[in-house]
């Protein structure tokens, strides 16, 4: 017995759609011949983002293939840039070596080891010529006051608490002194870069040279950052020249009872059976600066790290790379805070809202907005790395 829905030779199906696309002409032709709805429709597809790729795909087959091989090409240009920085950081070997006699002799007056001469302690000040102006008997009245006060003022060996005061001026360094930490820097003597080897991984080391102190037994404290200069095979066109990847640090052979990136607190435990309360002491990490030598360790299995990791990872990295750039080629400035204020002033100029002038008719110019081997007692030693 037939099916009556097939009673006309036609599907039940087809015709459905069939009906839905008359409908659908008929509602166009409306739309058509309606200038308000043409009117909202064209608005309408006039709001859609129009993006980059949206704009690609309607491309043609052959032009796409063109844009291809310039993404071949494209990773070819990341590949020789990555060859360019190796090239830098060569170059950066070679002139360490230059700025390091320069350092050496810094790190001397700093101590008090060496004395300046005169001619070496010679400084023209901006306000020179206005002093210049006030005269013979203002120079000799301010001349007698000043060895007066020469006569009364100590005079401390080299420059006292030198590096310890640059962590104070840099916010970036002074968020990561914690108080009990401070009697520690003080004993800082100086902070080097070494460069890796010719031949060897790009890499380069902190050194923080100590005097002997109460604290810890190392004469050295040492951090090591592992660095990359090669476009990622899965994303090459992120690359922007070498980065750092890993960072190690080194163990502190700290002095019983002095280590401050650890504090003891007391709990109390109830016995399950007995109902006896007694009470225990347990040492827990402590927040300090000296746990920059305890880094966190950068993912090497293909699991990730959570977001709070990569921001603390990221975050070490970049202090690695202010140590490196800023804090020692340019020490005595971080010091005396001049360094700090030009920070701030380029960092102001920089996030600063630009501000619209209103020229005259001829118009204006618009500025812009402004754990360690043993030794003998008594010798430190270098820390070794974790």
């Amino acid at each position: 017995m037939a099916d009556s829905s097939f009673s006309d030779g036609v599907p039940p199906d087809a015709s459905e759609a069939a009906k839905n696309a008359s409908d659908t002409e008929k509602l166009a032709g409306q739309v058509m011949q309606d200038p308000q709805a043409l009117a909202a429709l064209q608005e309408r597809l006039d709001s859609v983002p129009h993006t980059p790729s949206s704009y690609i795909e309607t491309l043609p087959k052959a032009v796409k293939r063109r844009i291809n091989a310039l993404k071949q090409l494209q990773v070819k240009c990341a590949h020789v840039e990555a060859k360019f920085y190796e090239e830098v950081h060569e170059l950066e070997r070679k002139y360490a070596a230059l700025y390091q006699p320069l350092f050496d002799k810094r790190r001397e007056f700093i101590t008090g080891d060496v004395e300046p001469t005169d001619a070496e302690s010679e400084w023209h000040s901006e306000n020179e010529e206005e002093d210049k102006l006030a005269g013979d008997v203002k120079n000799k009245v301010v001349i007698a006051e000043k060895e007066a006060v020469a006569a009364e003022e100590p005079d401390p060996k080299g420059i006292p608490e030198f590096w310890f005061t640059i962590f104070r001026n840099v916010d970036m360094l002074s968020e990561l002194v914690q108080e009990y930490d401070e009697p520690i820097l003080k004993h800082l003597q100086d902070i080097k870069v070494k460069f890796s080897d010719p031949g060897q991984p790009m890499s380069f080391v902190l050194e923080f040279h100590f005097e002997p102190n109460d604290y810890f037994t190392n004469a050295v404290l040492t951090k090591t950052y592992k660095m990359k200069s090669e476009p990622d095979k899965a994303d090459p066109f992120s690359f922007e020249g070498p980065e750092i990847v890993d960072c190690d640090g080194c163990v502190i052979d700290w002095k019983k009872g002095k280590n401050v990136t650890v504090k003891t607190i007391k709990k109390k435990q109830k016995h399950k059976g007995r109902g006896t309360v007694r009470t225990i002491t347990k040492q827990v990490p402590n927040d300090s600066f000296f746990n920059f030598f305890s880094p966190l360790k950068a993912s090497g299995d293909g699991e990730s790290l959570d977001e709070d990791s990569e921001f603390t990872l990221a975050s070490d990295f970049e202090i690695g790379h202010f140590f490196r750039e800023r804090i020692v080629p340019r020490a005595v400035l971080y010091f005396t805070g001049e360094a700090v204020e030009d920070d701030e002033n380029f960092e102001e100029g920089e996030e600063g809202e630009e501000e619209e002038l209103e020229g005259d008719e001829e118009g204006e110019d618009e500025e812009d907005a402004e754990a360690n081997p043993k030794e003998e007692p008594g010798q430190p030693s270098e820390c070794k790395q974790q």
